[in-house]
């Protein structure tokens, strides 16, 4: 059925936001603006087989809102970002993700448009705090100026009372198709995959610190079919607003991700492990699991994909397309 809403995705061409135009299409969204920036590598691909109205860079889509020249948008879902966890220019990331987020949000307030916009884990820092979405946003300190941007809007609704109508939500370690314009910020299973099938092996970071083996570091891994559909719950629950959680509730170790590939590739597990660069060591976060109890509470009752499961989908989608290549 044709749903004839005009509604807006950021980073419509990047990871997250191309599962999500797709699934908006598989549910009857047609009118679509996209905003992205396709720059000269790739990453234009990933619009294949979409259906949408228009494509704008950033800087054109916000000139278009703040002149008047877009109107009656029924939502913005924004995820459009830096979200490379190891950019080191400051002023960039200040622009990209808190100014450029604030002006969108600005937008949407004044003229009842639903926004839903892309927090991060990172906002947690080294987990000190605990990862509950309930954590008094003031007592978080993110490790990287990456999570800090990402946090200084979140501060920065929570204390003008904006989470009251828009959503944030805050993405623990989302894997899936369609990643591979990410370069080095892909996820592990998408450079595993990659590495077995030229060396038969995988290579992990080792620990630096004894509570945590090496290779038993341990991460809220999320599949990006999950992550869409939490996305797109808050599309459609206007009623509601707050800042959540998009995990799984059940942390993994890296060992029990390799395995998995390896297991769905049908391989022998070969795990080497490697030297962390000195410039991560003291940023790396050990340990993260999503505390999911707000987001229950607000009405979402799907399951999440199991790990195995999803690396399997995963794998056999990567398998696929090597193959029609």
């Amino acid at each position: 059925m044709r749903v004839d809403k005009r509604t807006v995705v950021t980073g419509a061409s990047g990871f997250i936001g191309r599962n999500l135009v797709a699934e908006l299409n598989a549910r009857g969204y047609d009118k679509l603006l996209l905003v992205d920036t396709l720059g000269s590598d790739d990453k234009w691909h990933n619009l294949v087989g979409l259906d949408f109205e228009d494509i704008l860079g950033p800087a054109v889509f916000l000139n278009c809102l703040q002149t008047g020249k877009l109107a009656d948008l029924d939502a913005i879902v924004h995820l459009g970002a830096c979200s490379s966890t190891t950019e080191r220019d400051a002023d960039f990331l200040l622009h990209n993700n808190y100014q450029y987020t604030r002006a969108l949000c600005d937008w949407s307030l004044q003229n009842d448009t639903r926004f839903v916009y892309a927090s991060s884990a990172a906002t947690y820092g080294d987990g000190n705090q605990g990862y509950s979405d309930d954590t008094r946003l003031t007592a978080l300190c993110p490790l990287n100026m990456y999570g800090y941007s990402k946090h200084m809007f979140d501060l920065w609704a929570e204390k003008h009372g904006h989470f009251d109508l828009i959503v944030g939500l805050k993405y623990f370690n989302v894997f899936g198709p369609y990643e591979d314009h990410k370069g080095d910020m892909r996820s592990m299973v998408n450079k595993a995959y990659s590495q077995i099938k030229d060396t038969g092996k995988v290579q992990l970071f080792k620990s630096y610190i004894p509570d945590f083996a090496d290779g038993e570091q341990m991460r809220d891994f999320i599949y990006v079919k999950d992550a869409v559909a939490v996305t797109l719950y808050f599309l459609e629950q206007r009623e509601v607003g707050g800042l959540f959680n998009c995990g799984t509730g059940q942390a993994r170790s890296w060992k029990d991700l390799m395995h998995a590939v390896f297991d769905a590739m049908g391989v022998a597990p070969r795990i080497e492990f490697i030297d962390m660069p000195e410039t991560l060591r003291g940023k790396y976060q050990y340990f993260t699991q999503a505390d999911m109890k707000k987001l229950r509470s607000v009405g979402y009752a799907a399951p999440f994909t199991s790990l195995e499961d999803a690396v399997r989908d995963y794998v056999t989608f990567l398998a696929g397309r090597d193959g029609a290549q």
